[in-house]
């Protein structure tokens, strides 16, 4: 079989389909071939999506846009597509196959009334690898994974995208006379439209089940699942909706931006790769926020990457930041210039961290690390001797004080006043005290690096 009439150039595929004989899936493509002829649609504005499985390869018939992707997943490429420019016509060919294994994004296509018309060649079983029953398949039907016969109830299609919103449900086979009609009407409606097209699969399911055109009508009746027009609902098409909705604030961003003016300079002159590692719960990723913010603050590029489990409250959290005069392009640190280190949990995580440090390097520690053997420059200290702060609340940012005075990446003003940007009153208060009392006690001299 061959595609009729003159929709297409000479581009396309000038073969006979590749179908077994009697296959029906040539049927439909003659069907969609003489919609789109009666449409009078511009190619270049019509897109075709199709699935793996045997379907998929018709696309090559048209001279459309066409996208081939990943077996079940037409659906969700075809309403990014439509989502990119609403107005154009996509197409999805999909099988029994891929619409049982995508079916989420059937069901929420559908419920969103994404304006897709989508075509499933429905023949009861995977026919591209070997026959294997499918969602649609009819009870006691015989397949390569069900010789038995098979026990679970087949997916009504047309009843699930009904039953979650969408706007055109139809129910026929490949060798219905009206086909091309349906078609052409379906595309021409704004909304989600399915077309659940019976056909047989003659390498696999008539051979393993007798089966026949004339059966194809039978079993429908048995199923008690209707044909023709099974479903329509007026409802807005989601593609142009958000379009709508989104227009006033067109080409503008999410949310506004917010820049941070330098108030404070900084003297460094080089790249610093600055590390915190600790436990969850143990205010890391937040400090290091504020750290980044403070850099901001003193005309400095800051990078913040952080790596934590999934789990809330236990575990480690590590935050690395990347404090630069220039742009920073690469944001992974491999070998940081200072490391705080404030737990079990961080030390056990820091291998890699603490294998890299040289003798250039700096670790900022409490007594309980106090034997970590480094080459680095280790700086140890005890605020629980001192009577400095909560030390369990606010270790880390006790240690990244003192750390910070040390190496005078940038102004203690400048995390001083972070900290008044990002905080509640008085834990604001509580943390700007602790963190005049530790860079006191620390008794370190400034030492400015660049």
């Amino acid at each position: 079989m061959t595609l009729p009439n003159s929709f297409f150039t000479t581009y396309r595929n000038e073969r006979s389909y590749p179908f077994c004989p009697g296959c029906g899936h040539g049927l439909i493509l003659n069907q969609l071939n003489r919609a789109l002829i009666e449409l009078g649609l511009d190619p270049k504005r019509v897109v075709i999506v199709s699935d793996i499985g045997c379907q998929g390869l018709g696309d090559q018939y048209f001279i459309t846009n066409a996208f081939h992707g990943l077996h079940g997943r037409s659906i969700a490429y075809a309403t990014g597509i439509k989502l990119t420019d609403p107005d154009l016509k996509v197409i999805v060919l999909i099988g029994d196959g891929g619409t049982g294994i995508g079916g989420a994004h059937l069901l929420n296509a559908a419920r969103r009334n994404v304006g897709l018309t989508v075509l499933v060649f429905n023949n009861f079983n995977f026919g591209m690898t070997g026959g294997e029953h499918s969602v649609t398949t009819p009870l006691g039907g015989i397949t390569a994974t069900t010789r038995d016969g098979n026990l679970e109830r087949p997916l009504d299609l047309c009843a699930t995208v009904a039953a979650n919103g969408a706007g055109f449900a139809w129910r026929g086979t490949a060798f219905d006379r009206d086909l091309a009609a349906v078609i052409a009407d379906a595309m021409r409606r704004e909304c989600f439209a399915m077309l659940d097209i019976w056909e047989l699969c003659t390498a696999y399911y008539v051979p393993n089940n007798e089966f026949s055109r004339k059966m194809l009508e039978e079993m429908r009746v048995a199923l008690e699942m209707r044909a023709g027009t099974v479903h329509r609902e007026a409802r807005s098409e989601y593609a142009h909706a958000v379009r709508a909705a989104g227009a006033e604030h067109s080409g503008q961003p999410a949310l506004a931006p917010k820049p941070i003016a330098p108030h404070f300079a900084s003297t460094l002159a080089r790249e610093f790769r600055f590390v915190i590692a600790g436990s969850a719960g143990g205010k890391v990723r937040s400090l290091a926020r504020t750290l980044g913010e403070a850099a901001l603050l003193s005309g400095l590029w800051a990078a913040q990457q952080d790596d934590y489990p999934v789990t809330v409250q236990t575990g480690h959290s590590i935050s690395e930041l990347i404090f630069s005069p220039r742009e920073i392009l690469f944001t992974g640190v491999i070998r940081p210039d200072a490391l705080v280190l404030l737990s079990e949990e961080g030390l056990r995580m820091s291998g890699r961290y603490l294998a890299a440090l040289t003798g250039e390097s700096w670790l900022f520690t409490t007594p309980a690390f106090a034997a970590l053997e480094t080459p680095a420059r280790k700086v140890i200290l005890d605020f629980d001797a001192a009577g400095v702060g909560d030390s369990k609340k606010q270790l880390a940012l006790l240690l990244a004080g003192a750390a910070l005075r040390q190496l005078g990446l940038f102004p203690l003003e400048a995390l001083e006043e972070a900290i008044r940007r990002g905080q509640r009153g008085p834990i604001a208060e509580a943390n700007l005290e602790a963190l005049r009392q530790s860079v006191l006690i620390a008794d370190l001299p400034a030492n400015p690096r660049s």
